[in-house]
């Protein structure tokens, strides 16, 4: 790795990182001393060693490979820690509702929590050493949440049931297989496989339209599957296509059978998002997490993540061959684009249930 390991960036004394508070009542822990303070990067890595714990929430050892990146603060500076798994407004409410009794310090979150979080005024910002590497659309510019990896909405194709894979939303149109989407009244997915249709077709996160129209012929066509797509059920042959982030559906392939499977991103355009880092303000182990996070982002963090299916942030990393094997290839990604409005998409997904429940559920056969 070219960056080397944090304790060495730190030696080299090259870097030096500011922390802010989102409030003066922070935590009755050492964060409450965070506010408008420098520290290198070694002095962290001592304070975070001292406190020697980690918990997280919603960050599970299957999901996205974060168990070696637990292994790794294990391994590299004696952290210990434990997860408790949850959804991301499951986190947020634990955050607000322990406040200074706080359970968690850090937290991942799907990208429109993050938001939320900072205005709730529940994290504690901090600007990882690879702040610049990180677009801006998927980070808050004082540092409350980052984007450590990313989704893209993905067809996957039972080979055996469909015998020419989809490539494009085109493709999708014009075929006869059925279609899996999901249920777009509850899942995040779904919702942005909608939204990534309306990509495709002119629409965009404040005109969702294109994307219901799409779907709405699939439904009258009586090829629209509107249940969500799973291991259990592709393995056992219930889906012909379906759409899901990408690491879901490489996950998916591998899991069960890698020749049976095509996974690909549709080449007119697709939706990519992620999943944010937040750091708990009133976090007992402020330093861990803080550690944490600036090891997520590293090159070995980033590394880790890929070899979950997670796509990095970083466009800049030099991924082992091994990380780099689990993911698409870069290619396949030129027509792919983020939410930049993401207040307008919020204000469109009320009106984006309301048009499936109306123009597309009432035609699912």
């Amino acid at each position: 790795m070219k960056k080397g390991s944090l304790v060495k960036m730190a030696a080299v004394g090259i870097l030096s990182v500011s922390l802010f508070a989102g409030c003066s009542n922070t935590s009755k822990t050492d964060s409450k001393k965070l506010d408008s303070i420098k520290l290198t990067l070694e002095e962290i890595t001592k304070k975070a060693k001292e406190e020697g714990k980690l918990n997280s929430v919603g960050m599970p050892d299957q999901w996205a490979n974060w168990k070696q990146t637990w292994d790794d603060l294990k391994s590299k500076y004696n952290i210990e820690h434990i997860d408790t798994d949850m959804s991301s407004a499951e986190e947020l409410a634990k955050f607000e509702s322990e406040k200074e009794n706080a359970s968690a310090d850090i937290g991942d979150v799907g990208i429109n929590f993050g938001p939320l979080a900072k205005e709730k005024g529940l994290t504690l910002a901090y600007k990882t050493s690879y702040w610049d590497d990180v677009p801006e659309w998927a980070k808050d510019d004082k540092g409350h949440w980052m984007v450590g990896y990313t989704g893209t909405i993905a067809f996957i194709t039972d080979k055996t049931k469909v015998k020419n894979p989809p490539k494009s939303w085109k493709d999708l149109e014009n075929g006869d297989f059925k279609v899996t989407v999901g249920d777009v009244l509850k899942a995040s997915q779904a919702q942005f496989a909608v939204l990534a249709a309306a990509f495709a077709k002119g629409g965009d996160e404040a005109n969702i339209q294109p994307g219901i129209d799409f779907f709405e012929k699939l439904a009258k066509e009586g090829r629209l599957v509107t249940t969500d797509p799973k291991v259990t059920t592709l393995e056992k042959g219930e889906e012909d296509v379906a759409l899901v982030w990408d690491f879901n559906g490489l996950g998916y392939r591998d899991n069960i059978d890698a020749n049976r499977f095509d996974v690909t991103i549709p080449e007119e355009a697709s939706v990519v998002s992620g999943y944010a880092s937040v750091i708990n303000k009133y976090a007992k182990h402020p330093y861990s997490a803080i550690l944490a996070r600036e090891y997520i982002f590293s090159d070995e963090g980033q590394a880790n993540l890929a070899r979950g299916y997670a796509r990095p942030i970083r466009d800049n990393v030099k991924l082992p061959e091994d990380a780099k094997a689990k993911l698409l290839p870069n290619e396949l990604y030129k027509n792919v684009r983020p939410v930049k409005d993401m207040k307008a998409w919020e204000k469109t997904i009320p009106t984006l249930l309301e048009l499936w429940e109306s123009k597309v559920l009432i035609n699912v056969k």
